[in-house]
Protein backbone atom coordinates (compact mmCIF):
# COMPACT_ATOMS: atom_id res chain seq x y z
CA UNK A 1 0.00 0.00 0.00
CA UNK A 2 1.33 3.65 -1.17
CA UNK A 3 2.45 5.37 2.58
CA UNK A 4 0.83 8.34 1.35
CA UNK A 5 -2.53 8.81 2.82
CA UNK A 6 -3.72 11.28 0.68
CA UNK A 7 -3.30 12.86 -2.76
CA UNK A 8 -2.37 16.77 -3.47
CA UNK A 9 -5.85 18.17 -2.83
CA UNK A 10 -7.14 19.56 -6.44
CA UNK A 11 -10.62 20.13 -7.52
CA UNK A 12 -12.65 17.42 -8.50
CA UNK A 13 -11.93 15.84 -11.69
CA UNK A 14 -8.44 17.29 -12.30
CA UNK A 15 -6.20 14.19 -10.80
CA UNK A 16 -3.80 12.83 -12.85
CA UNK A 17 -4.43 9.36 -14.36
CA UNK A 18 -1.28 8.15 -12.10
CA UNK A 19 -2.79 10.11 -9.11
CA UNK A 20 -6.23 8.78 -9.66
CA UNK A 21 -4.68 5.18 -10.11
CA UNK A 22 -3.17 5.35 -6.95
CA UNK A 23 -5.80 6.18 -4.93
CA UNK A 24 -7.76 3.55 -6.61
CA UNK A 25 -4.80 0.92 -5.80
CA UNK A 26 -4.63 1.73 -2.44
CA UNK A 27 -8.59 1.77 -1.55
CA UNK A 28 -8.50 -1.72 -3.01
CA UNK A 29 -5.64 -2.72 -0.55
CA UNK A 30 -7.11 -1.07 2.17
CA UNK A 31 -10.50 -2.49 1.48
CA UNK A 32 -9.11 -6.21 1.46
CA UNK A 33 -7.42 -5.20 4.57
CA UNK A 34 -10.56 -4.10 6.12
CA UNK A 35 -12.13 -7.42 5.16
CA UNK A 36 -9.48 -9.06 7.83
CA UNK A 37 -10.47 -7.59 11.17
CA UNK A 38 -14.58 -8.09 10.08
CA UNK A 39 -14.17 -11.67 10.29
CA UNK A 40 -12.20 -11.45 13.24
CA UNK A 41 -14.24 -9.70 15.06
CA UNK A 42 -17.20 -11.57 13.99
CA UNK A 43 -15.58 -14.61 15.19
CA UNK A 44 -14.97 -12.90 18.75
CA UNK A 45 -18.73 -11.84 18.76
CA UNK A 46 -19.59 -15.61 18.03
CA UNK A 47 -17.10 -16.97 20.58
CA UNK A 48 -17.58 -14.76 23.48
CA UNK A 49 -21.89 -13.98 22.52
CA UNK A 50 -21.13 -11.09 22.81
CA UNK A 51 -23.55 -9.35 20.69
CA UNK A 52 -26.23 -12.24 21.21
CA UNK A 53 -25.89 -10.96 25.01
CA UNK A 54 -27.13 -7.49 24.47
CA UNK A 55 -30.93 -6.96 24.40
CA UNK A 56 -31.85 -5.55 20.73
CA UNK A 57 -32.63 -2.09 22.16
CA UNK A 58 -29.44 -2.14 23.84
CA UNK A 59 -27.78 -3.44 20.83
CA UNK A 60 -28.91 -1.22 18.30
CA UNK A 61 -27.63 1.84 20.81
CA UNK A 62 -24.43 -0.09 20.98
CA UNK A 63 -24.26 -0.21 16.89
CA UNK A 64 -25.35 3.39 16.18
CA UNK A 65 -23.06 5.10 18.90
CA UNK A 66 -20.27 2.89 17.69
CA UNK A 67 -20.49 3.27 14.04
CA UNK A 68 -20.88 6.73 13.64
CA UNK A 69 -18.57 7.29 16.38
CA UNK A 70 -16.10 5.41 14.59
CA UNK A 71 -16.94 7.28 11.35
CA UNK A 72 -16.53 10.94 12.92
CA UNK A 73 -13.02 9.44 13.88
CA UNK A 74 -11.87 8.15 10.64
CA UNK A 75 -13.35 11.65 9.22
CA UNK A 76 -10.72 13.31 11.67
CA UNK A 77 -7.98 10.97 10.71
CA UNK A 78 -7.94 10.40 7.25
CA UNK A 79 -4.75 12.58 6.72
CA UNK A 80 -2.46 11.34 9.28
CA UNK A 81 -0.84 8.01 9.83
CA UNK A 82 -4.15 7.22 12.81
CA UNK A 83 -6.51 6.91 9.72
CA UNK A 84 -5.83 3.48 8.79
CA UNK A 85 -5.79 1.92 12.38
CA UNK A 86 -9.11 3.53 13.36
CA UNK A 87 -10.43 2.43 10.10
CA UNK A 88 -9.64 -0.97 11.18
CA UNK A 89 -11.11 -0.77 14.17
CA UNK A 90 -13.91 0.47 13.21
CA UNK A 91 -14.47 -2.88 10.71
CA UNK A 92 -13.23 -5.19 13.60
CA UNK A 93 -16.34 -3.27 15.36
CA UNK A 94 -18.54 -3.69 12.34
CA UNK A 95 -17.76 -7.39 12.59
CA UNK A 96 -18.78 -7.87 15.83
CA UNK A 97 -21.79 -6.33 15.10
CA UNK A 98 -22.44 -8.47 12.45
CA UNK A 99 -22.46 -11.46 14.36
CA UNK A 100 -25.88 -11.46 15.88
CA UNK A 101 -27.27 -12.15 12.36
CA UNK A 102 -24.31 -14.56 11.57
CA UNK A 103 -25.46 -16.46 14.62
CA UNK A 104 -28.76 -16.72 13.95
CA UNK A 105 -28.11 -18.03 10.40
CA UNK A 106 -26.00 -20.47 11.25
CA UNK A 107 -28.58 -21.59 13.87
CA UNK A 108 -30.51 -22.86 10.79
CA UNK A 109 -29.38 -26.29 9.41
CA UNK A 110 -28.26 -25.00 5.88
CA UNK A 111 -26.78 -21.91 7.79
CA UNK A 112 -23.25 -22.67 6.92
CA UNK A 113 -23.87 -22.54 2.72
CA UNK A 114 -26.32 -19.41 3.24
CA UNK A 115 -23.40 -17.37 4.86
CA UNK A 116 -21.13 -18.58 1.83
CA UNK A 117 -24.49 -18.02 -1.02
CA UNK A 118 -24.35 -14.23 0.99
CA UNK A 119 -20.70 -13.85 0.51
CA UNK A 120 -20.65 -14.80 -3.26
CA UNK A 121 -23.44 -12.91 -3.95
CA UNK A 122 -21.58 -9.91 -2.51
CA UNK A 123 -18.19 -11.02 -4.16
CA UNK A 124 -19.75 -10.93 -7.92
CA UNK A 125 -22.37 -7.44 -7.20
CA UNK A 126 -18.50 -6.06 -5.82
CA UNK A 127 -16.69 -6.90 -8.99
CA UNK A 128 -19.53 -6.04 -11.45
CA UNK A 129 -20.21 -2.62 -9.55
CA UNK A 130 -16.40 -2.08 -10.16
CA UNK A 131 -15.70 -3.63 -13.57
CA UNK A 132 -18.88 -1.05 -14.31
CA UNK A 133 -17.28 1.71 -13.05
CA UNK A 134 -14.00 1.03 -14.96
CA UNK A 135 -15.70 1.43 -18.26
CA UNK A 136 -19.00 4.05 -17.31
CA UNK A 137 -17.81 6.94 -18.83
CA UNK A 138 -20.21 9.66 -18.15
CA UNK A 139 -19.88 11.66 -14.83
CA UNK A 140 -22.19 9.50 -11.98
CA UNK A 141 -21.86 12.43 -9.44
CA UNK A 142 -25.34 13.48 -9.49
CA UNK A 143 -26.63 10.12 -8.31
CA UNK A 144 -25.21 11.17 -5.13
CA UNK A 145 -28.38 13.12 -3.47
CA UNK A 146 -30.30 10.23 -4.63
CA UNK A 147 -28.64 7.61 -3.21
CA UNK A 148 -28.21 9.53 0.08
CA UNK A 149 -32.04 10.36 0.32
CA UNK A 150 -32.42 6.72 -0.27
CA UNK A 151 -30.44 5.70 2.60
CA UNK A 152 -31.68 7.67 5.16
CA UNK A 153 -35.05 6.15 3.82
CA UNK A 154 -33.60 2.59 4.57
CA UNK A 155 -32.23 3.96 8.23
CA UNK A 156 -35.49 5.85 8.86
CA UNK A 157 -37.26 2.45 7.87
CA UNK A 158 -35.07 -0.17 9.47
CA UNK A 159 -35.51 2.22 12.75
CA UNK A 160 -39.53 2.11 12.51
CA UNK A 161 -39.30 -1.73 11.95
CA UNK A 162 -37.32 -2.48 15.09
CA UNK A 163 -40.48 -1.50 16.59
CA UNK A 164 -42.66 -2.96 14.15
CA UNK A 165 -41.03 -6.61 13.77
CA UNK A 166 -42.43 -6.61 10.63
CA UNK A 167 -41.25 -9.61 8.01
CA UNK A 168 -42.60 -8.52 4.88
CA UNK A 169 -41.08 -4.66 5.39
CA UNK A 170 -37.79 -6.24 6.24
CA UNK A 171 -37.68 -8.49 3.57
CA UNK A 172 -38.47 -5.06 1.31
CA UNK A 173 -35.97 -3.01 3.31
CA UNK A 174 -33.18 -5.07 2.21
CA UNK A 175 -34.17 -5.52 -1.38
CA UNK A 176 -33.98 -2.10 -1.30
CA UNK A 177 -30.44 -1.75 0.15
CA UNK A 178 -29.05 -4.29 -2.20
CA UNK A 179 -30.35 -2.20 -5.23
CA UNK A 180 -29.04 1.33 -3.18
CA UNK A 181 -25.81 -0.14 -1.78
CA UNK A 182 -24.77 -1.79 -4.81
CA UNK A 183 -25.30 1.50 -6.87
CA UNK A 184 -23.27 3.28 -3.95
CA UNK A 185 -20.45 0.47 -4.58
CA UNK A 186 -20.32 2.13 -8.30
CA UNK A 187 -21.01 5.64 -7.36
CA UNK A 188 -18.04 5.33 -4.75
CA UNK A 189 -15.08 3.95 -7.39
CA UNK A 190 -16.26 6.50 -9.95
CA UNK A 191 -15.85 8.98 -7.71
CA UNK A 192 -12.15 7.78 -7.51
CA UNK A 193 -11.85 7.32 -11.06
CA UNK A 194 -12.47 11.01 -11.79
CA UNK A 195 -10.85 12.41 -9.44
CA UNK A 196 -13.63 13.58 -7.34
CA UNK A 197 -12.27 11.57 -4.01
CA UNK A 198 -8.44 11.82 -3.26
CA UNK A 199 -8.20 10.15 -0.12
CA UNK A 200 -8.16 6.93 -0.37
CA UNK A 201 -9.18 6.11 3.68
CA UNK A 202 -12.63 8.03 2.48
CA UNK A 203 -12.69 6.09 -0.58
CA UNK A 204 -12.71 2.80 1.94
CA UNK A 205 -14.74 3.59 4.38
CA UNK A 206 -17.38 4.23 2.12
CA UNK A 207 -16.90 1.13 -0.11
CA UNK A 208 -16.93 -0.96 2.97
CA UNK A 209 -20.10 0.50 4.48
CA UNK A 210 -21.71 -0.39 0.76
CA UNK A 211 -20.21 -3.90 1.02
CA UNK A 212 -21.02 -4.02 4.82
CA UNK A 213 -24.95 -3.24 4.25
CA UNK A 214 -25.00 -5.66 0.83
CA UNK A 215 -23.56 -8.70 2.66
CA UNK A 216 -25.83 -7.94 5.69
CA UNK A 217 -29.05 -7.41 3.20
CA UNK A 218 -28.31 -10.80 1.35
CA UNK A 219 -27.87 -12.51 4.32
CA UNK A 220 -30.87 -11.41 6.17
CA UNK A 221 -33.11 -12.54 3.09
CA UNK A 222 -31.07 -15.87 2.97
CA UNK A 223 -31.93 -16.51 6.39
CA UNK A 224 -35.70 -15.49 6.28
CA UNK A 225 -36.00 -17.62 3.41
CA UNK A 226 -34.05 -20.60 4.87
CA UNK A 227 -35.84 -20.38 8.76
CA UNK A 228 -39.07 -20.36 6.21
CA UNK A 229 -37.94 -23.79 4.67
CA UNK A 230 -37.36 -25.67 7.93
Amino acid sequence: MNTSLQTPSYAGGTLSAVERNRVLRNTYWLLALSMVPTVLGAWVGLATGLAQAMTPGVGLIVFLVGAFGFMFAIEKTKNSATGVPVLLAFTFFMGVMLSRLVGSVLGLSNGASLIMTAFAGTAAIFLGMAALSSVIKRDLSSMGKFLFIGAVMLLVAGLANFFLQSSALMITISVLAVGIFSAFILYDLKRVQDGYETNYISATLGVYLSIYNVFQSLLALLGLAGGRDE
